[in-house]
């Protein structure tokens, strides 16, 4: 196995790693913040998987993380697991649009944690037949919403704060003929 393979693989297992070990020490030790908001200390492994290794390993980490922290956890296909991979599926959809308009890292992170908590309540509303009754999820929508953009925030700063300290590995993509691609 070549040199940046091994890299390329230690990083996605160590990313994936902290984004287990943060899931469960937020779940055991943190808890939410106001009500149903969580800190959401996973997502920001999320945001540095995103811009040191790409797309598809940024999905990886995320289904790692919902899936072994579920397991670890003991809710593995129960209630918190599937509003967890509600959020979790919606939340990276945006992690890919916004890396493919190549947006900033903290306004990647507020959409990224405005769309996990939409896709949480699309969830509990879809499990428990309410989505006929919109009209009653309208403010526990807005108060989520609110709640996400400070926490987004937090979250992509933070990102930030890591990317400066780690040397991305993934390719850089130039349109310049005699630019050539990072090298390892």
């Amino acid at each position: 196995m070549k040199t940046a393979e091994t890299r390329h693989l230690a990083y996605l297992a160590l990313l994936s790693a902290m984004a287990i070990t943060l899931n469960m020490l937020e779940t055991a030790y943190i808890g939410p913040v106001f009500l149903y908001l969580r800190l959401g200390l996973a997502n920001i492994i999320a945001l540095v998987a995103i811009k040191l290794l790409g797309v598809r390993d940024m999905i990886i980490v995320n289904v790692m993380r919902v899936c072994i922290g579920g397991l670890l956890s003991g809710t593995f296909l129960g209630m918190p697991f599937w509003i967890g991979a509600g959020g979790v599926v919606l939340s990276s959809g945006v992690l890919i649009l916004m890396d493919r308009l190549d947006a900033s890292l903290i306004f990647t992170s507020i959409m990224s944690s405005v769309a996990h908590s939409i896709g949480q309540l699309a969830i509990v509303l879809s499990i428990y037949h309410l989505l006929t009754t919109i009209q009653a999820s309208i403010p526990l929508l807005a108060y989520m919403l609110l709640g996400s953009i400070p926490l987004g925030f937090l979250t992509g700063y933070i990102a930030s704060l890591v990317l400066k300290r780690i040397k991305p590995l993934r390719k850089t993509v130039s349109t310049d003929s005699t630019s050539q691609p990072a090298q390892n």
